[in-house]
């Protein structure tokens, strides 16, 4: 301990502290430090004992507090199921209202159905009439629909390709003449080749003679364009005669004629015309060869027209005539025939219809609209 010192608080000397002048100076030290660790020791449980009293208080305060706020909260919640109980009992209240108003209504719709039951029997009935009618209406349609493609398909079957008929037409034409001329020559006008169809190179006596020009038409209808057309491939074939054979006829000619120049004929007279046109050519092509050098062409024609050969012609055609004029008798009786019993089973055919009218106007009664078809169709009866 002679290493420490202290310094004099007055004079500030350094004192060295020895164990003798220590000894009682530590004494007082630790006395003095006892009695501030016992005072402070004092303050300290009484510090605690405050704190701790403190800390209950305020535990007890916050306990209040919670306390008093959960019952706040459980107040608060109470109000809300007082609320909600309410709100149900009036959803309840709503609700047994609204089935009541439901039952009310169905109950006043039921009478109000009961009521007007028989007036919408009537009205139902009245509709399914209309339909009915409405449907049978569109049947016919539909039938009457249905007849016409039927028509048309069978006018398109009956007349065929118009490029195929006229083919066939010319070929069937080409072989009766070859069988019917053998010795003449017959040139067919090639397809796609604007011209007539079949050239007939008549040979006679003396070799070629003269030339027929054939056009084969096979329609149901006549059209005059086409005398314009032959007489234009005449000139640019150079042939002496030209001839129409059609099945449809212009105005005027049962059988054969000639119109503006051009042989017409039907079918079946091509092979007669043919031979008497070809023997003209023959007998034309005679007298010019004996007049040659000798007369003039008018002079040639002059004696043709007035000799006997011309008047041989002209009786073989009147004969034809006559033939044909049998003939032409005989078809019309028959197509008399058959234009009675066509006439007979269409009066059977409206009589039908304007029953099976009757028959549905009795059943759908006013539903059931007037045709005015059928009405025209007893009209044109009686009349």
């Amino acid at each position: 301990m002679s290493d420490l010192k202290i310094q004099c608080p007055k004079c500030s000397h350094d004192i060295e502290l020895t164990e003798q002048l220590a000894g009682p100076m530590l004494a007082d030290l630790r006395a003095s430090f006892d009695e501030e660790l016992v005072k402070r020791e004092a303050q300290a449980a009484k510090a605690l004992a405050a704190a701790q009293a403190q800390a209950k208080e305020t535990a007890k305060a916050e306990a209040a507090t919670e306390q008093a706020a959960l019952q706040e909260r459980v107040k608060a919640q109470e109000e809300k199921l007082r609320e909600a109980q309410a709100a149900q009992a009036a959803a309840l209240k709503r609700e047994q209202e609204l089935k009541d108003k439901e039952a009310e209504v169905e109950l006043t719709l039921q009478k109000m159905l009961a009521a007007e039951r028989p007036a919408l029997a009537e009205k139902l009935g009245r509709e399914a009439d209309e339909k009915a009618a409405l449907k049978l209406a569109e049947q016919a349609q539909v039938m009457e629909g249905m007849k016409r493609q039927i028509e048309a398909l069978k006018q398109k079957s009956e007349q065929g390709s118009m490029q195929t008929q006229g083919e066939a037409a010319e070929i069937v034409l080409e072989e009766t003449l070859a069988l019917a001329f053998p010795m003449d020559g017959f040139v067919p006008v090639a397809k796609g080749v604007s011209g007539a169809d079949v050239r007939q190179d008549v040979t006679g006596p003396n070799g070629t003679t003269g030339s027929i020009l054939w056009e084969s038409k096979r329609t149901k209808n006549w059209t005059a364009g086409w005398l314009a057309k032959l007489r234009d491939d005449q000139r640019a074939s150079g042939c002496e005669v030209a001839v129409i054979t059609s099945h449809a006829l212009p105005e005027g000619i049962d059988s054969f004629g000639m119109v503006d120049g051009i042989w017409v004929c039907a079918p079946r007279y091509a092979v007669p015309l043919a031979t008497s046109l070809r023997q003209g050519l023959i007998d034309v092509a005679g007298a010019k060869g004996r007049a040659m050098g000798q007369e003039t062409k008018m002079e040639m024609i002059y004696d043709y027209l007035t000799g006997t050969q011309f008047k041989q012609r002209v009786d073989a055609i009147v004969e034809r005539f006559e033939d044909m004029q049998e003939n032409l008798r005989k078809e019309r009786v028959f197509m008399e025939k058959q234009w009675s019993t066509r006439a007979k089973q269409i009066d059977l055919v409206i009589a039908s219809t304007v029953g099976m009218h009757g028959d549905l106007q009795g059943i759908a009664g006013r539903a059931m609209p007037e045709i005015a078809s059928v009405e025209g169709l007893l009209i044109g009866k009686d009349d």
